[in-house]
């Protein structure tokens, strides 16, 4: 009886990558699976044909030969391809699947799992003037760390953990699943492969005590919120005496009362008098680095945005420094004495019927464009 073509077996495409065969074959290998069909000979059958067709497919030099010579480029009668041993162990196919399950790293792992400790975060509150310049600032930081007294390891000094019972050192457990077996972390131990009988009397066996540590972080200048610095082996110290985790330090600038940043931009608003904005003059204006003159030309309005270059800030990551924007906003005058408010009057009436075109346009304009929304619903 001829075979037929391994594509055909396993149901792909030639050309199908690696990851896709093998999920055509771990699919027909749930099916056909003799455990699961104890009394159907044509299931074995067809899981050994499926079996086979894995084997040489997911090996690349026998695929290359089965491509170019069909069935007679490879031997198979070699390969073990009617048993259950050989390159494709059932465990070995399943074993990626319920490793994600009980933690067994794909059912092949060996020995007491080592884990890192555990990362912290420490927020940070600065000033702006500390993010811009950059700055030295020491935290205090609550902290798992080491025990001093038993280095770590959680056993009275003189002692040391001996081999888990249950797991006999090796930190894992196999489980039966059906008709295959996984690994798992080992629930007596949690995968340390060892148990501690005379736990140190300071840190009741834990390995770590709590500790107040200070530290000195440095700060970048042009760091802004959201920003995080990580202190290297500054975590927690891990339980199983692998290294110890990573500090972050997240950073939030507190609002100012004057500035306000845009990325490497910063925006204030600057108040000038009424008669300033209408005649021009000069103002000192505050940057981070002092204050600097800026001339106002003569009719200026609320809202304009005059731009100071180079006053703003120089980015953490690189980049061209910033701009200073101010937006100056016209103040009207308050508390006006009579003689103040007569001589307003005065220059009111000087620049108004005939000479408002000239010395107001926009309330000139917008005049205008009222006169004319309501000349068009008479005539409506």
């Amino acid at each position: 009886m001829s075979k037929r073509d391994y594509y055909e077996v396993l149901g792909v495409e030639r050309g199908v990558a690696k990851p896709e065969l093998k999920k055509a074959y771990r699919r027909l290998a749930m099916k056909y699976h003799p455990d699961r069909n104890p009394d159907d000979e044509s299931a074995a059958e067809k899981f050994k044909e499926a079996k086979e067709a894995f084997e040489v497919l997911d090996n690349e030099q026998k695929r290359a030969s089965y491509d170019q010579f069909g069935h007679a480029g490879v031997d198979t009668s070699a390969g073990g391809g009617a048993g259950f041993g050989g390159a494709a162990d059932i465990n070995d196919i399943f074993g990626d699947v319920f490793g994600d399950i009980f933690g067994s790293g794909g059912g092949r792992s060996r020995g007491p799992r080592v884990y890192r400790g555990d990362d912290l975060q420490y927020n940070l509150e600065i000033s702006l003037e500390d993010a811009v310049a950059g700055t030295e600032s020491k935290i205090k930081v609550p902290n798992l760390i080491a025990c001093e007294a038993c280095d770590g390891s959680g056993s009275k000094r003189g002692t040391s953990p001996s081999n888990c019972p249950t797991c006999h050192g090796v930190g894992q457990v196999r489980m039966q699943q059906g008709f295959f077996s996984v690994q798992q972390t080992c629930p007596a131990c949690r995968g340390k492969g060892k148990v501690i009988t005379e736990p140190c009397p300071r840190c009741r066996g834990q390995g770590r005590n709590q500790k107040e540590k200070t530290l000195s972080v440095k700060i970048p200048a042009g760091v802004d919120t959201g920003d995080k610095i990580r202190l290297s082996g500054e975590g927690e110290a891990s339980d199983s005496g692998g290294p110890a985790g990573d500090l972050f330090v997240a950073i939030h600038v507190k609002k100012h009362d004057i500035f306000e940043r845009d990325n490497a931009d910063l925006h204030c608003m600057v108040p000038i008098n009424f008669a300033t904005a209408t005649v021009g003059g000069e103002l000192e204006v505050p940057t981070l680095g002092g204050k600097v003159k800026l001339k106002i030309p003569g009719g200026t309005q609320s809202d304009k945005v005059f731009r100071l270059r180079g006053k703003g800030v120089k980015p953490v990551r690189g980049g061209p420094v910033g701009d200073l924007l101010c937006k100056v906003r016209v103040e009207t005058p308050v508390n006006l004495n009579a003689k103040q408010k007569e001589l307003l009057m005065t220059f009111h009436d000087s620049i108004s019927g005939d000479n408002a075109e000239k010395h107001s346009p926009q309330a000139h304009s917008w005049l205008g464009g009222v006169k004319r929304f309501f000349d068009g619903i008479r005539s409506s």
